[in-house]
C-alpha cells in the first residue's frame, strides 16, 4: 500500500458483488477496511465466505459486527418465511422480493458511517446494483445519494468541515456479467464467495434461488462455470 493512502471502509457481505467493490476500492488506491454485518441472517455461510475473501484481498483489517433483526423479522432472509425458489426473470424484476430486509442498507452503511468517522475516513464502499436487483429499495442511486447528504449532515466531522463523506458504488449500473468480468479483471476469486439465500447445512448454494439464479445466468452467459458448489 502507498505512503498516505487514503482509507475506505467497504461493506463485504461475502457475496460476488462485495468482494468485487472490495477489489475496486483496492484497485482505486484506498487502504480497505472490510466490514461485514452479522445481521441475523439464516445462516454463517456468509459470514464464512467474506473472511475468505477478506484474507485473500489482502484488506488492511476485517472487522464483524454483530446486531441481531430477526428481533423485526419481515424477510425470508430473517423470519421463518419461505425463500422463493424457481421465480421466472419476469417476476425477479418486478415488486420488491420478501427477501427484502427491512432498511438493511440504511443500517449496515449507518454501521461504515461510524467506523469510517472514527478511522479518519471519508470513502464509503457498498457493492449494490440497481440493475438485476431493481426491486429493492435500498439499492437505487436516491437512496445512495440521500445517505450521502445524511452523512455529511450527521457527523462531526461533516458539520466541521474536516472531510466531506462520499459513498461509492462502483456496480451500481453493471449487469451481473459485467461484474463478473470486472472482478476476474481484478483478480477476485469467485470460488471463494457466497450468494446463496438459502444454502444446505454443509453450506451448498441451492442453485434455485433469486440469487443463484441471476449468478448462474450470468456465468452461463459468459460462457463460465460457477465455481461455488450447489447441491
Amino acid at each position: 500500500m502507498a505512503v498516505g493512502a487514503k482509507k475506505a471502509v467497504v461493506l463485504l457481505s461475502g457475496g460476488l458483488d462485495s468482494a468485487t467493490a472490495v477489489a475496486e476500492a483496492k484497485a482505486a488506491g484506498f487502504e480497505v477496511y472490510a466490514l461485514t454485518i452479522l445481521y441475523g441472517q439464516r445462516h454463517v455461510v456468509e459470514r464464512d465466505a467474506a473472511r475468505r475473501v477478506a484474507k485473500a484481498l489482502g484488506v488492511t483489517r476485517y472487522v464483524e459486527q454483530t446486531i441481531d433483526l430477526r428481533a423485526f423479522g419481515a424477510s425470508a432472509l430473517t423470519d421463518e418465511i419461505a425463500v422463493p425458489k424457481d421465480r421466472p426473470a419476469e417476476d425477479m424484476a418486478s415488486g420488491i422480493p420478501i427477501t427484502y430486509v427491512p432498511a438493511r442498507n440504511t443500517v449496515f452503511l449507518s454501521l461504515a458511517l461510524a467506523w469510517a468517522e472514527a478511522l479518519g475516513a471519508f470513502d464509503l464502499f457498498i457493492g449494490v446494483n440497481c440493475v438485476d436487483y431493481s426491486g429493492y429499495p435500498d439499492c437505487r442511486p436516491d437512496f445512495l445519494k440521500a445517505f450521502e447528504t445524511l452523512a455529511n449532515l450527521a457527523t462531526r466531522a461533516g458539520v466541521e468541515g474536516t472531510g466531506r463523506f462520499v459513498i461509492h458504488a462502483p456496480l451500481l449500473t453493471m449487469t451481473k456479467e459485467q461484474i463478473i468480468t470486472r472482478g476476474r479483471e481484478l483478480g477476485v476469486d469467485f470460488g471463494l464467495t457466497h450468494s446463496c439465500y438459502d444454502p444446505t447445512p454443509e453450506g451448498l448454494a441451492c442453485g434455485r434461488c433469486d440469487a443463484c439464479s441471476l449468478r448462474l445466468a450470468a456465468f452461463a452467459g459468459l460462457g463460465l462455470t460457477d465455481p461455488v458448489r450447489y447441491q
